[in-house]
């Protein structure tokens, strides 16, 4: 390759990695530091440590870990049956299941919280548990089982199974065989899995200011309180850089347990089988069983839609009242604004997701594991600390530029990169080496390496990528709470502000305006799994590797 060919490669990839770190730079860390400036400049000097002891932050700290571990093992548990059926069950109509395990993990925490408001004090009332700890963990199980599904089941999915067999032949039962074979090379798929979630539930906001019911208190809550409640600035710095180390954790465990190379050959792995005879029984139970766990609580949402109260009458004026302006506006109006919202933040974070991407698929070493961890830490920043943030650093803006109809997009789409990033990274990883070595060999530039090569290969990943980056924009409910005004509210946002008007007409329209939310988001999984499984079936298969 002569010398101006590879200055100019030099130069593409230097460029490449800068507009992802220039993005996250600009709408990550200048908020952030805005903040700490802010209460740097309004803490009097006071230490840190002194900052947290006076909020107790550890004790806070406690909390927030035993509950975001008790989630965790609640979610790998309950996970079990339903990872079996997607990995080993060829079920008709397995693309609606998939639907069904993935909305829940992208609904808006406010709607998640209304779904088991409406489920432990209906149904489940027997229970007792309508608010508390209980309350929250059934919620993060509801929330987070796609993760367990999707991480450990593709694990399983792609799993040799010929030395399980060879062990059967030799005497071990079914149990021994998967403990002692299977589950081994299953494990850092587990961890990793379980990594995320306990990120998920530490960082946990929307479900505990509704279901925490104030007895709940976690750093995320405190940090909302001492911010927005006390405006003690200081002090709600301190506990966001406490739960920064604590993100920068679990994102290093996540580092470590990640995929390892892939386990077993494409010609060795199992397809799954359509059950016979009385394998149906057990089938028929686990789909039930996801079906109560997944379905239900939607469908109890779907009632209270249209009968607010329990034992109250049934009415559709939460849905005639989604045409009624509330505040200049209607929750129609809020839908559309959202779509508009979401499709703008879409586009941002696929260029600037992708680009990201491609940096990280060539970094090695120290490099590729700190770009990692950077990538994700904004999908575990406290979202008011970041929202309010926002708000500290717009202020100093002309109005020209804080006014921005980019400003929200932007936002939404620092949430929804690191999501495009994880999807595309080990779609980039299949792409064989020959095939680029080919076309560079050719006189091929590396864009069009990347566009004749990789794209054709990515493509289905790059539409999923796509549609999980709309859905997160779409219930995105923490920081853009902050920015919304009058004429740029979501719908997430004027959920949340319905439940706090009193009255069963707007407890009806919040309800309604949830199931809007929750039809929306369902499609648009629906297209993600479509798009998915055209690039498993177009995705490469690498040949097996001759054993000498």
């Amino acid at each position: 390759m002569p010398a101006a060919t590879r200055a100019f490669a030099r130069l593409g990839l230097g460029l490449v990695t800068l507009v992802p770190v220039a993005f996250v730079a600009v709408f990550f860390g200048w908020p952030v530091l805005a903040l700490i400036h802010r209460a740097a400049g309004a803490s009097d000097g006071t230490g840190v440590g002194r900052l947290l002891r006076n909020t107790d932050a550890f004790g806070l700290l406690g909390i927030t870990l035993g509950q975001a571990l008790a989630s965790t093992v609640l979610v790998a548990v309950v996970s079990i049956p339903i990872v079996w059926l997607v990995a080993r069950v060829d079920l008709p109509g397995s693309g609606l299941l998939m639907v069904a395990v993935t909305v829940p993990f992208v609904l808006p925490t406010v709607v998640v919280g209304i779904v088991f408001r409406a489920v432990l004090g209906g149904p489940l009332a027997g229970l007792g548990i309508e608010s508390g700890f209980w309350a929250v963990l059934l919620a993060h199980v509801f929330l987070n089982v796609a993760v367990f599904v999707r991480v450990v089941g593709a694990a399983m999915r792609s799993q040799a199974t010929r030395a399980a067999e060879a062990a059967r032949c030799l005497g071990a039962g079914p149990v021994r065989a998967f403990v002692t074979v299977l589950l081994p090379p299953l494990l850092p798929a587990i961890g990793a899995a379980a990594s995320l979630v306990f990120l998920f539930c530490s960082t946990s906001f929307g479900v505990i200011i509704i279901l925490g019911d104030g007895r709940l208190r976690t750093l995320e809550t405190e940090i909302y309180q001492q911010a927005i409640g006390y405006f003690r600035i200081p002090e709600a710095v301190a506990l966001s850089l406490l739960q920064i180390v604590v993100v920068i954790g679990a994102l290093l465990l996540t580092r470590i347990f990640a995929d390892p190379s892939a386990s077993g050959s494409a010609h060795d792995r199992p397809r799954r089988r359509r059950p016979h005879g009385l394998q149906w029984l057990a089938v028929s139970a686990a789909v039930v069983y996801t079906l109560v766990l997944l379905v239900a609580p939607l469908l109890v949402l779907a009632v209270r839609s249209v009968r607010p109260t329990a034992g109250g009458g049934w009415t559709l004026r939460g849905y005639r009242g989604l045409a009624d302006d509330v505040n200049g506006i209607s929750p129609l109006d809020t839908l559309g604004y959202s779509l508009t919202t979401a499709a703008s933040a879409t586009l941002i974070a696929v260029i600037v997701g992708t680009l990201g991407a491609i940096s990280l698929h060539r970094a090695t070493g120290v490099v590729a594991v700190v770009g990692n961890v950077l990538a994700m830490i904004p999908l575990g920043i406290s979202a008011v600390t970041l929202g309010f943030g926002y708000l500290i650093a717009l202020a100093q803006l002309p109005a020209g530029v804080s006014d921005s109809s980019l400003i929200i997009p932007c936002v939404q789409a620092l949430i929804a990169v690191p999501f495009v990033i994880r999807v595309l990274l080990p779609a980039l990883a299949s792409v064989p080496p020959r095939l680029r070595q080919a076309a560079v060999v050719c006189g091929a530039s590396p864009w069009r390496v990347f566009l004749t090569i990789d794209v054709p290969t990515i493509g289905g990943s790059l539409g999923a990528a796509g549609g999980f980056a709309f859905v997160m924009a779409l219930g995105e409910f923490g920081a853009t709470g902050f920015l919304a005004r009058a004429d740029t509210t979501t719908l997430p946002v004027l959920i949340g502000s319905g439940l706090n008007r009193p009255g069963a007409d707007n407890l009806a329209t919040a309800m309604a305006s949830a199931m809007l939310l929750v039809a929306v988001t369902a499609v648009a999984v629906g297209v993600i799994e479509l798009f998915g499984r055209r690039a498993d079936r177009r995705r490469p298969v690498r040949p097996r590797t001759a054993v000498n």
